[in-house]
């Protein structure tokens, strides 16, 4: 079993009367596929804004690779490899694919001040972006005003964008959330061949994705952890049946797993 890359420590968030996350103490090991799911109001988010340092706990702490993080800014982490898609900057609209990749590439490699030369004069930046486009079927579009490409195309691109600072633990925020039917199997396939040294935390309604894509789930509800384990373990929880109100689409979700 590999060493947590990424930890939490008895987190708690209030706001005012209002306890959002409540000891919540979370281990994601490396290369893990993380899922993380919960009913609305489960505190998903307010524990997603903890670990990036959107937010500041009330108490606790949040660990990576052994480094208390709890303090630093979210730039910092994202330093150190922790990355969320919903936190890398809102798409630029009339920028292509290309051109955004060779902003992030650069941005990783120190070269930020150079992103406006040609990509033919940094033949690595030209070689990362080339390889993003291909792992993340944007080839096609790569010379495409982002403001043009298609919603699911323009979430490849976001998760893209995150792959090119290198994470060593990449949070992705639902994906999948307002993807059309016909463009979701792109996603479902990248989000399958991410990296394997990567650790990935999921965050997701679709029961479909959750099931296809985790080896390990966890469970909020009230801000507080249910329960964890592997898939199959959380398709049968009677517990967890009940927190979703009869909803059978983890039982039926769960089933590929038995």
């Amino acid at each position: 079993m590999s060493q947590p890359v990424l930890q939490t420590h008895a987190l708690v968030k209030r706001f005012g009367g209002i306890t959002a996350t409540q000891n919540v103490s979370l281990s994601v090991r490396a290369g893990a596929r993380h899922a993380l799911i919960g009913p609305n109001g489960a505190g998903k988010t307010t524990l997603i804004n903890q670990l990036t340092g959107v937010l500041a706990p009330t108490s606790g702490s949040v660990v990576l690779e052994g480094r208390d993080i709890t303090a630093l800014s979210p730039n910092a982490r994202v330093g150190l490899g922790l990355v969320r898609t919903f936190q890398i900057n809102q798409l630029f609209a009339s920028l292509t694919p290309t051109q955004a990749l060779a902003l992030a590439v650069s941005s990783r490699r120190g070269l930020a001040h150079r992103f406006w030369r040609p990509l033919g004069q940094s033949a690595e930046v030209a070689a990362d972006v080339e390889g993003l486009l291909q792992q993340f079927r944007l080839a096609e579009l790569a010379d495409r005003p982002t403001r043009e490409l298609p919603y699911g195309k323009r979430r490849l691109l976001e998760i893209a964008l995150a792959v090119a600072l290198k994470p060593r633990v990449l949070l992705l925020d639902e994906p999948a959330a307002g993807v059309p039917a016909a463009e979701r199997g792109d996603i479902l396939a990248t989000v399958a061949a991410l990296p394997a040294d990567v650790a990935v935390v999921l965050i997701e309604h679709d029961m479909d994705l959750v099931f296809s894509f985790a080896d390990h789930i966890t469970v909020l509800v009230n801000g507080a952890m249910l329960t964890e384990g592997a898939p199959d373990e959380i398709a049968a929880d009677p517990l967890v049946r009940e927190v979703y109100l009869g909803d059978t689409s983890i039982v039926h979700a769960g089933g590929t797993h038995g």
